[in-house]
């Protein structure tokens, strides 16, 4: 029966930890994510759900001749957010599963 100490014991771990991850979880998808492009001609804001909250693009990028610019400038700039938003994650979540051996 000393083995059912334990057993309640890591439970109670287990709990406390999916709590903590809950909480980082609702953190980040409450966290603002602002990105620019090395010009600082585009702004993008993204929370961490990676949902677009807002696009800044100064005058100065908008160019009626070379909408091909403008495009690319977007999004590189929204890709380089998004990739901001998953490297926050992987960084905050990942060390609840740091020295685990899970298959996925």
């Amino acid at each position: 029966m000393r083995g059912m100490g334990n057993m309640g014991n890591m439970m109670k771990q287990m709990q406390k930890l999916q709590k903590e991850m809950e909480q980082t979880q609702k953190d980040l998808e409450q966290s603002q994510f602002v990105v620019e492009d090395n010009q600082h001609l585009v702004k993008v804001t993204m929370n961490g759900k990676k949902e677009l909250q807002s696009l800044d693009i100064q005058e100065a990028l908008v160019d009626p001749e070379d909408i091909e610019m403008l495009q690319d400038v977007l999004i590189a700039t929204i890709n380089k957010a998004v990739k901001e938003v998953e490297d926050k994650t992987q960084a905050s979540m990942g060390q609840f599963t740091k020295g685990l051996n899970l298959p996925f």
